[in-house]
């Protein structure tokens, strides 16, 4: 079984992000934006790209829609403890512009490197570009917001984005109810780290194989 996951772990990869000179976005950035949460969390939200605030201060979401993000999180009863934030892209792209292809490739090893750390129970998949990034070739948001996604042994639910919800209020109620739905995957996954263990088949054979002997 696989060693639990640390926090110098995280800081490492985070390291490595602040100093990557991989794409041109390093050139216009004030700073990267590796991610933010602890190392433990049980959800990771990827969004698309930090903004102007998330660019000056080095931290993902700190925004009116991390705000809305911080009480999504709050109205299934948990806390930002249980929740890591970070982006497909990693430096802010000038003017808030979607990000380029060979931008997102550029910081997919991160990305990737994240999920395989932390392994959490659930990926929220924020917006279309996220989306793109994580499940490519599936439907739409509109189509797949709130469902359950589970590709590799992961599960992914795609949301609309929470600055979506800032400009189309109608959203915030979707988003409220989506998230009802992740916590019932959240609690289905704590069910069954709490539950027993199946014996071998060796084990039931051999079971099976003594009841004939009696």
């Amino acid at each position: 079984m696989q060693g639990a996951a640390t926090t110098e772990e995280l800081l490492e990869i985070h390291g490595r992000i602040r100093a990557c000179v991989t794409c041109r976005l390093h050139v216009t950035r004030t700073q990267a934006v590796p991610g933010y949460g602890p190392v433990e969390a049980r959800i990771m939200a990827v969004g698309e790209a930090p903004g102007e605030k998330e660019d000056q201060q080095g931290r993902p979401f700190v925004g009116a829609a991390g705000k809305l993000l911080t009480e999504l999180v709050e109205s299934i009863g948990l806390t930002r403890r249980d929740l890591y934030i970070t982006n497909t892209v990693k430096c802010r792209p000038p003017g808030n512009r979607d990000p380029e292809l060979d931008e997102v490739a550029a910081c997919s090893r991160f990305l990737d490197e994240q999920i395989a750390l932390l392994r959490p129970d659930v990926i929220l998949i924020l917006g279309r570009h996220a989306l793109n990034r994580l499940l490519p070739e599936s439907a739409g948001i509109s189509r797949l917001h709130g469902e359950r996604v589970v590709r590799d042994d992961r599960v992914y639910v795609p949301l609309y984005h929470p600055a979506a919800a800032l400009y189309n209020g109608s959203l915030r109620e979707t988003l409220l109810a989506d998230m009802r739905r992740v916590r019932s995957y959240l609690d289905e996954a704590e069910g069954m780290r709490h539950a027993p263990a199946a014996p071998p088949p060796e084990a039931v054979a051999a079971d099976q194989l003594s009841l004939f002997a009696q």
